[in-house]
């Protein structure tokens, strides 16, 4: 039992740790002196800590992108003074380096950070421009994730511009603060000479940063990026942010995108914002990565923070993080009237279509997609098709499943939206992520319906997607075409090599995969026929395609035999393949002109017609 001096000596010795470490200042500083070479060089200054050593760690993952990518490789030079001198360093871990600072009040620590993979969730630095993103740029002290830092951008001497979603210091030109390092590390920098306009909706500044040149418009752009905004905004009734920021990095052929608290990351293809496609295609990601500042960032699963920076963070509940997000890209496309019904329940169609072409969905839940995404979803091999299902795509479709079945048996009343907006409102009253049971249960509540059946059949199931039901509450018919009616397949992917097409996958119970042919094979005969023969008057679009385009193939009937002779591990062996049907189908979504008051009520609710 604790007595009133055992209390007070305990007040104060929490007191004194408070103090301490409110005493203790991290700064950091980046300049860019070889970029041609893309290096950035970071200083870290410590000051309060006054330990015999500390450990500092750099993240091994970022956020939002599930796959440990072990930043620390291109971390080079490290080094550290303690009070003015050079003092001893040593790696204890494959992420953290130990400083031995003899207790000195101010540590200064030096490296550079080698920056050559273009993509949204790594850095990359040439002459014309640097990215940071943080988690592979900065260092935390152990134990003081929740620690305040500043940052300093040093510009590279052709360079003028940063932008971040960090808080600027005032009066310090490029300087920049964080509350704790789940800030910072989640607070991409661009920083060079790009082009940036805003444009405010649902009461909030919006900033474009367009690195890589392109043929937008800005004022279209303006426009159209402020529409989706209101949109998202009117479906959570709150938007959290005062500022928020696009980064967009626009390249010969881009894509993707990473979402952060304030802040995206896109890329995108520079010139096909000026074909229908092109445009609706970045307008799409525009609306997918916003509408994680809601769901993700603040609405999310509890393992998906607070963060364990040095190892996987798993979660069933992927399905819901991105496959909801890609369900609601194109409900915001939709609503914001840059899709019309029919373009909606194509797209919706398509993705349902995704999911019942590919044959892993039959081997691996959504549920078990998401926990498996560190191991599989960012590094699939050439059987992944066979064996696993996107969550991206399976959480779309039971997005559409869920919402049909909630309009349904509400009778038009209540959406997925009330969901999504009543989960998101639980995360913010809680301060914390939400279980899997929490997530069935409001949608129970919100549906007043079981949910328990469509959970052991669609998250924790495989079974096959009654799309057809569900698309008839809203009174829309769905018809199924095989793909290529009448001709035949072999299910290979293959792409060109020095000696002949080398087989890239084989899909499961194709010809290909029951009459042997693997991957790696290098193709050099068909049907009897060279290599230059068959390709001969053949226009490829790409250097990777599937077999089946070939018209030595396409000119033949489901049944025949076809040979094909191969390399593998410099012997030469002969196939015969049994062509088989396309297992492939193309679906059609259209509205039923003699659909019922009950379902028009729902294909209202649904579609807002």
């Amino acid at each position: 039992m604790f007595n009133k001096k055992s209390i007070l000596s305990l007040v104060l010795l929490l007191t004194c740790i408070m103090a301490a470490k409110a005493q203790v200042k991290i700064g950091f500083e980046v300049s860019f002196k070889e970029p041609q070479a893309h290096y950035a060089e970071v200083q870290m200054n410590i000051s309060g800590l006054a330990k015999d050593y500390v450990d500092v760690k750099m993240p091994v993952w970022t956020p939002g992108s599930y796959l440990v990518r072990e930043f620390e490789k291109s971390v080079e030079e490290f080094k550290a003074t303690a009070a003015g001198k050079t003092v001893k360093v040593e790696k204890v871990r494959k992420n953290t380096w130990r400083i031995f600072s003899a207790k000195a009040a101010n540590i200064q620590i030096n490296y550079r950070v080698y920056a050559f993979e273009i993509s949204v969730r790594t850095p990359f630095i040439d002459e014309s421009h640097a990215f940071l993103s943080p988690t592979g740029i900065f260092m935390h002290p152990d134990g003081m994730i929740k620690s305040p830092s500043t940052v300093k951008i040093i510009p590279f001497n052709t360079w003028s511009k940063v932008s971040t979603g960090l808080t600027p210091v005032a009066g310090e030109q490029f300087t920049y603060k964080a509350t704790d390092f789940d800030i910072l590390y989640d607070s991409p920098i661009e920083v060079g000479n790009q082009d940036i306009f805003e444009f405010t909706a649902a009461g909030v500044r919006h900033e474009v940063a367009m690195y890589g040149g392109g043929n937008y418009d800005k004022e279209k752009l303006k426009v159209d990026m402020a529409k989706i905004v209101e949109k998202e905004t009117a479906v959570y009734g709150e938007n959290p942010n005062k500022y928020y920021l696009f980064i967009v990095h626009n390249f010969l052929k881009g894509g993707g995108g990473l979402e952060h608290l304030n802040s995206t990351t896109l890329g995108a293809t520079r010139n096909a914002y000026n074909t229908t496609e092109g445009y609706k295609g970045f307008l799409g990601l525009v609306a997918h990565e916003y509408h994680h500042l809601w769901n993700v960032k603040r609405l999310r699963p509890v393992a998906l923070g607070p963060f364990d920076y040095d190892n996987e963070n798993y979660t069933t509940n992927l399905w819901v993080a991105e496959g909801f997000t890609s369900y609601y890209e194109n409900k915001y496309l939709h609503r914001a009237g840059f899709t019309d019904v029919n373009e909606f329940l194509k797209d919706l169609a398509g993705g349902v279509g995704t999911v019942l072409n590919t044959p892993g969905a039959k081997y691996q839940s959504a549920a078990s997609s998401s926990y498996d995404a560190w191991i599989i979803g960012y590094r699939p091999n050439e059987n992944s098709k066979n064996n696993s299902i996107s969550y991206y795509s399976k959480g779309e479709v039971i997005g559409i499943l869920m919402d049909l079945e909630i309009i349904h048996a509400t009778k038009g009343t209540k959406s997925l939206d009330d969901v999504m907006k009543a989960m998101y409102l639980q995360c913010k009253t809680l301060k914390r992520g939400y279980t899997d049971a929490e997530f069935k249960a409001m949608v129970e509540k919100i549906s007043g319906i079981s949910f328990t059946n469509f959970w052991a059949k669609y998250v924790n199931g495989v079974d096959d997607v009654d799309y057809v039901k569900y698309f008839a509450y809203a009174g829309v018919d769905v018809a199924t075409e095989n793909a290529t009616p009448g001709k035949p397949v072999t299910g290979t992917a293959v792409q060109l090599a020095n000696k002949g097409l080398e087989v890239t996958s084989v899909t499961r119970n194709s010809a290909a995969w029951m009459n042997g042919l693997n991957v790696n094979d290098i193709i050099v005969e068909i049907g009897g026929s060279s290599l230059s023969d068959v390709l001969k008057n053949v226009k490829l679009k790409e250097p990777k395609f599937s077999l089946d385009i070939l018209p030595i193939i396409t000119d033949k009937k489901i049944g025949d035999q076809l040979t094909v002779k191969v390399i593998r591990d410099g012997l030469e062996k002969e196939f015969s393949l049994s062509l088989k049907e396309n297992p492939s189908v193309r679906l059609k979504a259209t509205v039923n002109e003699k659909a019922t008051p009950a379902q028009k009520t729902v294909l209202k609710k649904w579609t807002g017609v």
